[in-house]
């Protein structure tokens, strides 16, 4: 499997949570995707599964796959890009409750922070951002059928 090809399906995860995220958006705004939930994180109460790619992620899907694919294939990598959908929404949470974890306890502005301070938000973010990298090469390689 070749990196640009696990690059491109990593694209086309990332461009149907883009989708996702900009229907969950306009759906809080006229009051249809229910206000900041109750982890009160900013992000709703759940993600808006919204499979409508844009331009770019239809560019992408047909470098991908050029010749139109069988229904269960089709139905399969739709499976998959739901599910990451899901997934980035939990890892997006995620982050957003160790930020507002971390800045209760420790303040706001991250120039106050002291050398341990900082070292730890960095570390909390990027254990949170890696886990969500290697997740988000799993789910390409899902969606290449590997």
């Amino acid at each position: 499997m070749s990196e640009d090809r696990i690059r491109l399906a990593e694209d086309l995860l990332k461009e149907a949570v883009y989708q996702s995220r900009a229907r969950q958006a306009a759906g809080a705004a006229i009051g249809t995707a229910g206000e900041s939930g109750s982890s009160g994180c900013g992000l709703g109460e759940s993600p808006e599964a919204s499979l409508a790619l844009s331009e770019r992620g239809k560019e992408i899907l047909h470098k991908l796959w050029p010749r139109e694919t069988a229904p269960t294939e089709a139905a399969r990598i739709r499976s998959v890009l739901d599910r990451w959908i899901s997934r980035q929404d939990s890892f997006d949470r995620k982050r957003n409750h160790f930020l507002r974890d971390f800045r209760r306890e420790n303040g706001f502005d991250r120039r106050q922070y002291s050398p341990a301070q900082a070292r730890a938000f960095e570390k909390g973010l990027d254990r949170i951002n890696a886990e969500m990298c290697d997740r988000l090469r799993e789910s390409a390689l899902k969606l290449l059928g590997d």
